[in-house]
């Protein structure tokens, strides 16, 4: 296929991101998903090469749900990328570490990510906030032009561009948060506000809070976004833990704590419904977007509450692959008479290193 009918899957896309409230819509959905997979199929070799492996032909796939998934280690080997690299105008990449190569997205353009950023953080963060509106967005991050390889950066900077007032910023600044600017510019605030960072990026400001004995006291109306992963270098700190000592020492309440789940291959994000949603905690996903729970060694999808490996369907990935097998455990929860969605357990040890080596494997022969 030449690149014209994915341009057309991105202008229905972008139409659908931009309406007043996007609603999900699944035959939509099911038509965008298998006409972007077959693009996909035959645009990104090395996904080519994996489902001619798999013996998969695409125009005999029929329902989303059957896209085969790439397991997100294999973007720490290959280029998954639907044009030459060389064409490419941001890479963002996976915080590798000295024993852990990192992975990249390259992006040809930013158009599906902005556009599929907007209602999600808003929904997810901002459901009161009138249109219009500005509020205070401290940030315990780095600003883009630091970070330029950041998704979580970009995503912060498009959120002040968006909604930020002239209290917004960042204040991670050279590597180091600024916990003294911080703490002041927190306390000189008397309108709510957004504070979002890493969810270690909180626990070194509540460490040094504690270290200096001081309880900030946020306005009424504030909410929180921590992202990431509850396990850093030198501790583990559980969510019930850290959202306890964030709600001592803010006085945010913990209703109004947001976890962020998404990762740098993804053009979408989800977020915890405890703003905008009646119900349990669950994360719910954007209309563009589905998450599958599935058994690791069949990848059949399981039922709701069981505890399987988290796969996603996400139509702003246009440029890459949609369907990717992440390496985290979860389980889809039920809602009777509201909307569903679902909760990140942790890592399934292991399986990114068997998936990785299986894909690689499949696209390299």
């Amino acid at each position: 296929m030449s690149p014209s009918p994915r341009r057309a899957v991105e202008a229905e896309l972008i139409g659908w991101m931009r309406e007043a409230d996007p609603g999900p819509d699944e035959a939509r959905f099911e038509a965008l998903a298998l006409r972007l997979f077959r693009f996909q199929a035959t645009a990104c070799p090395p996904y080519a090469a994996y489902l001619a492996r798999l013996g998969v032909e695409p125009d005999g796939v029929e329902r989303w749900r059957e896209i085969p998934a790439v397991p997100t280690g294999a973007f720490k080997t290959l280029d998954l990328c639907c044009f030459p690299p060389q064409r490419a105008v941001r890479v963002f990449r996976t915080s590798g570490t000295s024993t852990d190569t990192a992975g990249r997205l390259l992006l040809d353009t930013l158009a599906l990510y902005d556009h599929s950023l907007r209602p999600s953080f808003r929904r997810g963060l901002l459901p009161d906030l009138d249109t219009g509106d500005r509020l205070p967005i401290r940030v315990l991050a780095p600003a883009p032009g630091e970070s330029p390889d950041s998704s979580l950066s970009y995503m912060f900077g498009a959120a002040i561009a968006e909604w930020g007032d002239e209290r917004s910023g960042f204040d991670v600044v050279e590597g180091v948060l600024r916990t003294d600017a911080l703490r002041e510019r927190v306390a000189a605030l008397r309108e709510p506000a957004l504070v979002c960072g890493t969810a270690f990026a909180f626990v070194h400001w509540l460490d040094a809070l504690a270290r200096e004995g001081v309880h900030l006291d946020l306005p009424t109306g504030s909410r929180l976004m921590e992202t990431g992963g509850f396990k850093g270098r030198s501790r583990s700190v559980p969510r019930p833990e850290l959202y306890a000592a964030l709600e001592t020492r803010l006085g945010i309440p913990s209703e109004r704590m947001v976890n962020q789940y998404g990762m740098t291959e993804l053009g979408s994000q989800f977020y915890d419904s405890v703003l905008c949603e009646p119900g349990p905690r669950r994360k719910l996903e954007p209309p563009w977007a589905r998450v599958r729970i599935v058994d690791p060694d069949s990848g059949e999808e399981i039922p709701d509450g069981q505890v399987g490996v988290v796969e996603i369907v996400d139509l702003a990935n246009t440029g890459s692959v949609l369907a990717l097998r992440t390496s985290d455990l979860g389980r889809r929860i039920a809602v009777p008479g509201g909307r569903s969605g679902f909760d990140v357990l942790g890592r399934a040890e292991g399986a990114e290193v068997r998936g990785c080596s299986v894909a690689a494997d499949a696209m390299l022969s």
